[in-house]
């Protein structure tokens, strides 16, 4: 305890760091304060009322675990940085077929600029058509019959105004998602999704202990199924973390007076390279189906195709995990390239034993990765779709998502990320950190 404290001071004492993390925590402030401003046309009373009646098990009450709760309350950022992300997927997966966007990639810094620009325009147009299917909910949704949006209130200035503001509450988010990328502490997106999923532990337990507070729910059965969901995933998220190492053998050369090479090291390769990443692409893509299934809430036929996206639905984990597994691999061959690698071992004079420098050492690494991915994609897609499998073991859909795989594993990684970047600062100016153990800062390194 004494030595968190004494690391919560170096932290205050170097003024770069101090500045960093109250610039990212004033951004997140106004994240929460934009999640609680409901959009004008909308009566409050009875949007909490139809809200507090709507069931969680539904794809919506997930969407609305990952904005923190702003769908619910029908605020100005109920759409999260969703439609961040899913532009963001566009354009990387238009980068690995389509040539303009390949010759973007190669340009460098301006390049990247061009990139980070049409995201922001495909964000748009992503947050627009979102936008409209939140229009379509909300003119549907009622209490007692009465509308939530009032009927003289409905019209087409009450949607474009609802298009224009819930759109412009995305930009805002996406920008302060930059800012603090930029000039705060930690990834500003992943940030603004993790403190929306932690906004909403309060709630979830006091939904729990109201059910079993009017015996609905069995608190014996429950822990133990929390407690086995949560091994579970600790012990996925330890093998993830398992890595295969390749020896690399580099020849000794002599240069002048000194020698360099003569020693054998190792490249580690990671069972899970994409951490976090693939499940927040994936999920972000899965929003998509209800949302354009909202277009049309008189259809019956749209309806029920609705109910094979619930979250909780077979349909829905086949797909979900299906989907993970792709975006594993996809970031993995983003995130480490075998060619690359294979070229710089060869410049520098090393080669794997047995295997000829060039192409051949590249196809042996690629063979590797793609081996150590799978297991690693199929462990990824098993954390994230549990809580559906344990929602029909008695536990409150709300309850089961939060302690899910996709909201453990984002909070475990957004947090373990941004913790290593305030010791990265700590570190520079000679300051022990949080991860002074060795087993966390041999992991970090």
């Amino acid at each position: 305890m004494g030595k968190i404290q004494e690391t919560f001071r170096n932290i205050f004492k170097i003024h770069e760091l101090r500045q960093r993390i109250l610039y990212t925590l004033g951004l997140l402030v106004v994240v929460r304060i934009g999640a609680h401003v409901t959009l004008p046309g909308i009566d409050s009373g009875l949007l909490a009322e139809a809200m507090s009646n709507a069931t969680s098990d539904n794809l919506l009450g997930l969407y609305d675990l990952f904005v923190g709760g702003a769908y619910s309350n029908a605020a100005i950022f109920a759409l999260g940085i969703m439609p961040y992300i899913s532009a963001s997927i566009i354009i990387q997966l238009m980068g690995a077929v389509v040539p303009y966007f390949q010759k973007l990639q190669r340009e460098g810094e301006e390049g990247r600029k061009k990139i980070t620009q049409l995201t922001r325009y495909g964000t748009v147009l992503i947050s627009a058509f979102q936008a409209y299917g939140t229009t379509v909910h909300l003119n549907n949704l009622s209490f007692n019959g009465m509308p939530v949006v009032p009927a003289e209130v409905q019209g087409i200035s009450f949607i474009l105004s609802t298009i224009v503001l819930l759109v412009a509450g995305t930009v805002f988010m996406m920008w302060m998602g930059e800012q603090i990328t930029e000039k705060g502490i930690g990834n500003g997106i992943s940030l603004i999704i993790f403190i929306g999923i932690i906004n909403r532990l309060p709630f979830a337990l006091l939904d729990e202990f109201r059910l079993l507070s009017a015996g609905q729910r069995n608190l014996v059965i429950e822990i133990v199924i929390l407690a086995f969901m949560v091994l579970v995933i600790a012990g996925i998220v330890l093998v993830t973390q398992g890595t295969r190492r390749i020896p690399v053998q580099y020849a000794k050369r002599v240069v002048g007076r000194k020698v360099y090479g003569g020693v054998t090291q190792y490249i580690p390769l990671r069972v899970n390279t994409a951490g976090v990443m693939p499940i927040i692409f994936a999920q972000a893509i899965m929003f998509l189906p209800n949302t354009v299934l909202s277009f049309f809430p008189d259809s019956e036929f749209m309806q029920s195709l609705a109910s094979h996206f619930q979250w909780t639905s077979f349909t829905y984990s086949f797909i979900y995990a299906l989907m993970i597994v792709f975006f594993t691999y996809f970031y993995t061959a983003i995130a480490f390239n075998p060619q690359d690698v294979a070229e710089n071992m060869k410049k520098q004079g090393g080669f794997v034993p047995g295997i000829r420098p060039g192409k051949q050492t590249a196809d042996f690494i690629d063979n590797i990765l793609t081996k150590i991915t799978l297991p690693g994609s199929i462990f990824l897609a098993i954390v994230a779709i549990l809580p559906a499998f344990v929602s029909r073991f008695g536990v409150s859909g709300n309850f089961a998502s939060f302690f899910g795989g996709t909201s453990l594993l984002i909070m475990v990684g957004v947090a373990l990320d941004t913790l290593q970047q305030i010791e990265s600062h700590l570190l520079m100016r000679h300051y022990d950190g949080f991860m002074k153990t060795g087993k966390m800062r041999g992991r970090r390194a």
